[in-house]
């Protein structure tokens, strides 16, 4: 068993686990203090579950505090009895909080068994995770959903490659893709980042753990880009680009996407290419970082100071600018042409 950031249910929880399983309780409430997963609280079936829903879930919910809510449903399957995983994660809760709960969330589903999981839901209000919102979440689940570029291009892969069986169980699909927890020393590589005591962070997904995992953080220099870039394998970079642009000194963060296109197996270039922009947005609002430019390379060889200034800074903008008081106009070939405007060049 993997667990993603060290944490282990307390041996309290596992019999907890046990009985519940077993249906001796209607809900369990699972927190995570002194580095492990402890018992919050349980509570007893009393009506149906849809009437015991609102009445045992919405008062357990903090304003601040992220939590984990396991919720027994009236279904059964051949395992016994199906469960609703609730994660809870409130706006105003620290970052490190809605971190380290988001890279236990597998962990838990693990340790209770994720053949009891009928369904999950995460909230960060509790309208989301009323009664209602759980309705609105299972019809929305049933509706076909319009494919995002990720989905579509997931949906090219498949249709490109054959006699390919792929299965991935224990994960969080969104509209996004398929949402990955980040391991605990991804996370602290990602907030010295954010903090500038690191200037480079690779990250790789663990496919058997269903992970992305922290690579490495050596001290780099646009120079030493091409040779942080695998030639067999994908890998996620975050580099902070030093650079100066008229004469203003700048630090831009750039993510760099590398994939050596077919030299890699179609899962890997699947979840590689899904995993990315959830990625993205838990580093953009839940890190706070700002990612100013965002790349896509087959190889390292192109990683030049003079493509990133111009990927950063490019070229389209400085042309504008050279244009001042003049219209840009096409030519036959699409090519543009700077010509007077007589509007401020009256006659």
């Amino acid at each position: 068993m993997s667990h993603q950031t060290g944490i282990q249910a307390a041996d309290e929880v596992k019999d907890v686990f046990g009985d519940a399983r077993n249906g001796a309780h209607r809900l369990l409430k699972i927190i995570i203090e002194n580095e492990e997963l402890a018992l919050g609280l349980t509570k007893p079936a009393c009506r149906s579950w849809e009437e015991d829903y609102d009445t045992l879930v919405l008062p357990l919910l903090d304003k601040e505090l992220p939590c984990f809510i396991l919720f027994r449903l009236d279904s059964t399957n051949s395992l016994g009895h199906e469960w609703l995983f609730i994660a809870w994660s409130p706006d105003h809760s620290p970052v490190r909080q809605k971190m380290l709960y988001a890279a236990t969330r597998a962990t838990l589903k693990k340790e209770f068994g994720l053949g009891h999981i009928k369904d999950e839901m995460f909230g960060t209000a509790k309208d989301e995770v009323s009664l209602s919102g759980y309705k609105r979440h299972v019809t929305s689940q049933s509706a076909p959903a319009p494919l995002t570029a990720a989905e579509e291009e997931l949906r090219k892969i498949k249709l490109n490659e054959v006699n390919t069986d792929i299965h991935v169980n224990t994960t969080k699909q969104t509209l996004q893709g398929v949402a990955f927890p980040l391991d605990g020393e991804a996370v602290k590589a990602l907030q010295n980042f954010r903090d500038k005591k690191l200037n480079y962070v690779q990250l790789n997904i663990n496919f058997e753990k269903e992970l992305i995992m922290l690579g490495i953080t050596d001290a780099t220099e646009v120079k030493d880009l091409p040779k942080r870039i695998p030639k067999d394998a994908a890998r996620y970079h975050f580099f902070r680009y030093k650079h100066s642009h008229e004469g203003d000194y700048l630090e831009s963060i750039v993510f760099i996407y590398s994939m050596p296109g077919y030299n890699c197996g179609i899962k890997e270039r699947m979840l590689y290419s899904s995993c990315k922009n959830p990625l993205l947005e838990m580093v953009e609002n839940e890190l706070q970082m700002e990612v100013e430019k965002k790349l896509e390379i087959d190889n390292g060889d192109d990683l030049t100071a003079d493509f990133l200034y111009e990927e950063v800074h490019p070229k389209q903008h400085a042309h504008k600018q050279a244009c001042g008081k003049f219209k840009a106009k096409k030519t036959a070939n699409g090519m543009q042409r700077c010509t007077p405007d007589p509007g401020l060049f009256p006659a």
